[in-house]
């Protein structure tokens, strides 16, 4: 999905959201004839500046000093990513991340107020909204969202969609109006989206940052494990 000018705003995030147009920017992975070629790189990146604090909390799985790290910039409402996660990301996990060959870690790249209240949700703990949640329990939800993307991410009442999901994590009502007014959260995200876009050159989702290059597109599971194995 391309990246378009917009501006999140809380007042957007709780107003009910109009669906959101998915653009289909980007190929998604190679075709079966070709998976286990090399995805071609779109660019460099300095993983050091890359792996800097930024202004969230890293949502990372697996081990720190793995051989390979992937940096997955990502929006909510791309069904490209949806492609990935549904498709690839847990073969992924259970083949590299767990085995301690790889380090995933998952960045907001927000294209919508929709996307960008997900995220939000995904960031707080369910019971406690003014706590975030910890990469055990945002993995799942990113997860859960993913999987129910369709049900959620076009239905005509954004907020009332997302509040059903959010349930199924955890969330009352309260806490989820609570996640949804944390203004400086909403402003982290942001500010995620934009040093992405600024500083790496993240245009489209899904991004991944991998071991100094840029790819941008949803992989196969073939064409990620050779690009991982390929590292190793």
């Amino acid at each position: 999905m391309k990246k378009t000018e917009v501006t999140l705003t809380r007042r957007a995030l709780l107003g009910g959201v109009a669906a959101t147009a998915l653009v289909l920017a980007l190929p998604l992975a190679a075709t079966e004839a070709f998976a286990q070629e090399l995805p071609e790189a779109q660019g460099d990146v300095d993983m050091a500046e890359v792996l800097k604090p930024g202004p969230l909390p890293e949502m990372a799985i697996g081990e720190e000093n793995a051989p390979v790290t992937i940096v997955e910039y990502m929006s909510m409402t791309c069904p490209h990513c949806a492609t990935f996660h549904n498709n690839t990301f847990d073969e992924i996990k259970k083949n590299y991340v767990d085995t301690g060959k790889v380090r995933f870690i998952i960045r907001e790249f927000p294209f919508d107020p929709r996307a960008a209240a997900a995220f939000m949700l995904a960031r707080c703990n369910p019971t406690k909204p003014e706590e975030a949640s910890t990469p055990a329990q945002y993995f799942p939800m990113v997860s859960m969202l993913m999987k129910q993307q369709e049900a959620w991410a076009g239905a005509q009442d954004g907020r009332a969609a997302l509040l059903q999901m959010s349930k199924l994590a955890g969330f009352s009502q309260e806490t989820f109006q609570a996640c949804l007014t944390n203004q400086k959260l909403l402003d982290d995200v942001n500010a995620t989206m934009k040093r992405g876009a600024d500083e790496f050159g993240v245009n489209s989702t899904p991004t991944f940052l991998i071991n100094g290059k840029r790819y941008a597109g949803a992989m196969s599971v073939e064409s990620m494990s050779a690009l991982i194995d390929s590292l190793l």
